[in-house]
Protein backbone atom coordinates (compact mmCIF):
# COMPACT_ATOMS: atom_id res chain seq x y z
CA UNK A 1 0.00 0.00 0.00
CA UNK A 2 1.60 3.39 -0.88
CA UNK A 3 1.12 6.41 1.54
CA UNK A 4 -1.11 9.24 1.07
CA UNK A 5 0.26 11.78 -1.06
CA UNK A 6 1.27 14.75 0.77
CA UNK A 7 0.02 18.46 -0.60
CA UNK A 8 2.44 21.04 -0.06
CA UNK A 9 1.07 25.02 -0.04
CA UNK A 10 1.11 28.31 1.04
CA UNK A 11 -1.50 29.22 3.49
CA UNK A 12 -3.08 32.62 4.22
CA UNK A 13 -4.78 31.29 7.62
CA UNK A 14 -3.70 27.91 9.77
CA UNK A 15 -6.23 27.16 12.74
CA UNK A 16 -4.38 27.68 16.02
CA UNK A 17 -5.53 24.09 17.44
CA UNK A 18 -3.86 22.15 14.60
CA UNK A 19 -0.95 24.28 14.91
CA UNK A 20 -0.39 23.80 18.53
CA UNK A 21 -1.04 19.89 17.66
CA UNK A 22 1.53 19.64 15.25
CA UNK A 23 3.68 21.16 17.40
CA UNK A 24 3.26 18.65 20.16
CA UNK A 25 3.59 16.16 17.72
CA UNK A 26 6.59 17.01 16.02
CA UNK A 27 8.24 17.49 19.14
CA UNK A 28 8.69 21.18 19.30
CA UNK A 29 5.67 21.26 21.97
CA UNK A 30 8.12 21.83 24.82
CA UNK A 31 10.03 24.79 23.19
CA UNK A 32 6.88 26.80 21.99
CA UNK A 33 4.30 28.23 23.83
CA UNK A 34 1.33 25.31 23.27
CA UNK A 35 -0.41 26.57 26.35
CA UNK A 36 -0.91 30.28 25.44
CA UNK A 37 -3.48 30.20 22.86
CA UNK A 38 -3.27 34.11 22.40
CA UNK A 39 0.49 34.33 21.59
CA UNK A 40 -0.15 30.82 19.03
CA UNK A 41 -2.55 33.03 17.14
CA UNK A 42 -0.25 36.18 16.74
CA UNK A 43 2.59 33.82 15.80
CA UNK A 44 0.71 32.76 13.23
CA UNK A 45 -1.39 36.05 12.13
CA UNK A 46 2.03 37.85 12.37
CA UNK A 47 4.23 35.37 10.17
CA UNK A 48 3.63 36.95 6.25
CA UNK A 49 5.02 33.22 4.33
CA UNK A 50 3.42 30.26 5.85
CA UNK A 51 3.91 26.48 3.70
CA UNK A 52 2.16 23.79 4.88
CA UNK A 53 2.29 20.07 4.36
CA UNK A 54 -1.12 18.21 4.33
CA UNK A 55 -2.00 14.50 4.12
CA UNK A 56 -5.51 13.97 3.55
CA UNK A 57 -6.18 17.27 4.86
CA UNK A 58 -4.21 16.90 7.74
CA UNK A 59 -1.45 19.41 9.12
CA UNK A 60 1.51 17.01 8.88
CA UNK A 61 4.30 20.07 8.60
CA UNK A 62 4.76 23.64 8.51
CA UNK A 63 7.05 26.10 7.38
CA UNK A 64 6.30 29.95 9.16
CA UNK A 65 8.36 32.64 8.65
CA UNK A 66 9.06 36.38 8.28
CA UNK A 67 10.25 37.87 5.43
CA UNK A 68 10.46 40.98 3.09
CA UNK A 69 10.93 38.97 -0.17
CA UNK A 70 13.79 40.55 -1.18
CA UNK A 71 16.75 40.13 1.00
CA UNK A 72 15.86 37.95 4.23
CA UNK A 73 13.40 35.41 5.36
CA UNK A 74 13.44 34.37 8.74
CA UNK A 75 12.34 30.70 9.41
CA UNK A 76 11.02 30.70 12.54
CA UNK A 77 9.37 27.05 12.66
CA UNK A 78 9.97 24.09 10.65
CA UNK A 79 7.87 21.20 12.24
CA UNK A 80 6.64 17.44 10.68
CA UNK A 81 4.80 15.37 12.70
CA UNK A 82 6.96 12.59 14.29
CA UNK A 83 4.06 10.01 12.70
CA UNK A 84 5.49 11.39 9.12
CA UNK A 85 8.98 12.25 10.19
CA UNK A 86 11.89 10.66 7.66
CA UNK A 87 9.90 11.19 4.57
CA UNK A 88 11.75 14.08 3.49
CA UNK A 89 9.03 16.64 4.24
CA UNK A 90 11.09 19.27 5.95
CA UNK A 91 13.45 19.27 3.17
CA UNK A 92 10.88 20.01 0.78
CA UNK A 93 9.22 22.37 3.05
CA UNK A 94 12.61 24.54 2.82
CA UNK A 95 12.67 23.82 -1.16
CA UNK A 96 9.17 24.79 -1.79
CA UNK A 97 10.07 28.25 0.74
CA UNK A 98 13.37 28.89 -1.14
CA UNK A 99 11.69 28.57 -4.76
CA UNK A 100 8.59 30.79 -3.48
CA UNK A 101 11.40 33.80 -2.06
CA UNK A 102 13.74 33.01 -5.06
CA UNK A 103 17.27 33.06 -5.12
CA UNK A 104 18.02 36.79 -4.17
CA UNK A 105 16.57 35.87 -0.70
CA UNK A 106 18.52 34.52 2.13
CA UNK A 107 16.93 31.83 4.28
CA UNK A 108 17.69 31.88 7.62
CA UNK A 109 17.07 30.41 10.90
CA UNK A 110 17.83 29.11 14.67
CA UNK A 111 18.16 25.40 14.97
CA UNK A 112 16.96 23.26 18.19
CA UNK A 113 19.91 21.71 18.49
CA UNK A 114 18.33 18.16 17.94
CA UNK A 115 17.63 19.10 14.06
CA UNK A 116 21.27 20.74 13.50
CA UNK A 117 22.15 17.34 11.86
CA UNK A 118 18.89 17.57 9.81
CA UNK A 119 20.38 21.15 8.59
CA UNK A 120 23.78 20.39 8.29
CA UNK A 121 22.32 17.29 5.90
CA UNK A 122 20.43 19.36 3.79
CA UNK A 123 23.36 21.69 3.29
CA UNK A 124 22.75 24.41 5.53
CA UNK A 125 25.67 26.47 6.47
CA UNK A 126 25.96 27.39 10.13
CA UNK A 127 27.51 31.26 10.66
CA UNK A 128 29.67 31.78 13.36
CA UNK A 129 28.75 35.34 13.59
CA UNK A 130 24.77 35.47 14.64
CA UNK A 131 23.63 37.39 17.37
CA UNK A 132 20.78 37.29 19.57
CA UNK A 133 18.66 38.65 22.46
CA UNK A 134 17.04 35.57 24.19
CA UNK A 135 13.47 35.83 25.08
CA UNK A 136 12.62 36.94 28.45
CA UNK A 137 9.55 34.96 28.69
Amino acid sequence: MNPSPISYSVEAVVGVDEFRHLLMASGLGRRRPVDDTARLGAMLANANLILTARMNGKLVGIARAMTDFSFACYLSDLAVSDEVQGQGIGMRLIEEMRAHLGPTVSLILSSVPEAVPFYQRIGMAALPDCFWYRREF
